[in-house]
């Protein structure tokens, strides 16, 4: 048997041309990193956040990409909201055939004891029943095509403590374990699933943790063999990699992305 190569140029591995994409979580940070990079990779994106003022200024910032960019503001714990967002997105662009559940929620590394069940609830409904929620509404069309790619952001916090509190931990734990199950069950139908598992990346969401430079914590940040902490963009390169064409035989895996913290 002769193998056959299926992309003519290192610039395929990530060409997005012709791909409509959903990203949550748009508005900052990470996901409006990846916004701006698969852009720029080609592809149209469906941009949903409940921060409605930093969808304006990301939309305001891509003028050159405003044909292939729908901001829509959607709370992702609304069931009808995130059918309604699905919908506008579809509308606008025909179809969507990639997702990225990128959207988060911290907990400010409580331990159980300090943990009111209201947050737990809060970390679990945004972490994971979101990322359940949006990719049900998305998955009946991929799987009609045969044809689709989710990411879903998970953390080192899914591999070991430290990385979040009792919560947040637990959720990126599942966040994972749905990752796989997505990947077992719906990998044939063409379906391909991977997570991103970043370490500590500098966005508003981190801002309070990294406020001290000379706290403990940020130096030994900084003592990763990467040398520095991560940057949105540090993530959004990975997720425009398993988007790709060139990531076709990656399935079901959770990609360490943390500048060589878990060496350690």
């Amino acid at each position: 048997m002769t193998w056959e190569p299926t992309l003519k140029s290192p610039a395929d591995l990530v060409d997005l041309r012709g791909r409509v994409v959903c990203i949550s979580g748009a508005a900052s940070g990470i996901g409006k990193a990846q916004v701006e990079l698969f852009l720029d990779a080609g592809a149209s994106v469906v941009a949903l956040d409940i921060d409605d003022t930093g969808l304006q200024r990301l939309y305001a910032s891509l003028p050159d990409h405003a044909e292939r960019l729908m901001c829509k503001t959607v709370d992702l714990t609304v069931p009808e909201q995130v059918d309604q967002a699905v919908a506008a997105g579809k509308q606008a662009f025909g179809v969507i055939d990639t997702l990225c559940n990128t959207a988060g929620y911290l907990d400010g590394y409580a331990r159980s004891l300090d943990t009111a069940e209201s947050l737990w609830d809060r970390v679990f409904e945004i972490n994971v029943k979101a990322m359940y929620r949006l990719t049900n509404a998305l998955l009946p069309d991929m799987l009609e095509r045969r044809s689709g790619v989710i990411v879903n952001m998970a953390s080192i916090a899914g591999f070991q403590a430290g990385g979040g509190g009792a919560a947040y931990t637990s959720s990126k734990h599942a966040v994972i374990g749905f990752t796989r199950q997505l990947s077992f069950d719906y990998g044939r139908s063409g379906i391909r699933v991977n997570a991103i598992c970043p370490g500590m990346i500098e966005t508003a969401m981190t801002e309070d943790v990294l406020a001290d430079p000379d706290s403990k914590l940020v130096k030994t940040l900084k003592r990763v063999p990467a040398g520095r902490l991560g940057r949105p963009e540090d993530i959004a390169c990975v997720a425009l990699f398993l988007c790709g064409p060139g990531a076709d035989f990656i399935h079901g895996a959770a990609m360490v992305v943390d500048g060589g913290l878990m060496v350690k």
